[in-house]
């Protein structure tokens, strides 16, 4: 049995998520493979106890148990689940596809998740009256000012290219898992995509996967 360790905490509004852990539930999911989750309590992130530094030296999640095998890293654990568990197969073939793909993801890591997104995302853990507005407002201006655009350009490059709707890489692929985390934000938030038709019919196709209800602010723990 797989173990996945995470953070997860229930609010009136919905159950907040990692991020980066979202996107290893994803992949879980997308392979159909049996799992459990630890939720670890999400002052472990700054606390940083010896049990979490055992299977983690940076103190961070995810970390995943595979039999006698710990991995941490969402990305290094999403690749080794594709390598694995092969079926269904999440990389393309091709050697220059497979690059757009780990470019791809990589800039929403260091760009959406570890870069603007927690601007957003890291107020709505605290209460109410203690948000961080401006830092908030922060976040959303840069994303529509420095990610958004591009993400619009891909998907309107991956269209011209299959001549209907796709994903970032055509079919779903390694990619798309961490803009599946952005749009849980994004539902949480009630951010508006008005201005990135694409971006907002792209997160809506992540949505209605059912891999998504793994990860969706609607969903009760323990799910």
């Amino acid at each position: 049995m797989i173990t996945l360790y995470t953070t997860e905490r229930a609010y009136s509004y919905g159950v907040l998520r990692s991020t980066n852990a979202s996107k290893v539930k994803v992949v879980l999911e997308e392979k159909g493979l049996d799992y459990s989750i630890v939720n670890l309590p999400p002052g472990d992130l700054w606390k940083k106890p010896p049990d979490m530094l055992r299977k983690h030296p940076l103190g961070k999640v995810p970390y995943l148990d595979d039999g006698d095998y710990t991995i941490y890293d969402s990305t290094v654990i999403n690749e080794y689940l594709n390598e694995a568990y092969p079926d269904p197969g999440l990389m393309p073939t091709v050697p220059v596809l497979r690059a757009q793909v780990r470019m791809l993801e990589n800039f929403a890591d260091e760009a959406i998740l570890t870069g603007y997104l927690p601007l957003i995302w890291l107020p709505w853990w605290t209460s109410e009256e203690k948000r961080d507005r401006k830092s908030m407002a922060h976040g959303r201006d840069e994303l529509r000012s420095k990610v958004l655009p591009y993400i619009e350009d891909v998907l309107k490059a991956t269209h011209d290219q299959t001549d209907g709707e796709a994903y970032l890489c055509g079919d779903f692929s390694l990619a798309d898992p961490p803009y599946m985390a952005m749009a849980m934000v994004f539902a949480v938030d009630g951010f508006d995509l008005s201005e990135f038709p694409r971006v907002h019919a792209y997160l809506e196709r992540l949505r209605a996967r059912p891999s998504y209800r793994a990860i969706s602010p609607a969903t009760p723990l323990p799910d």
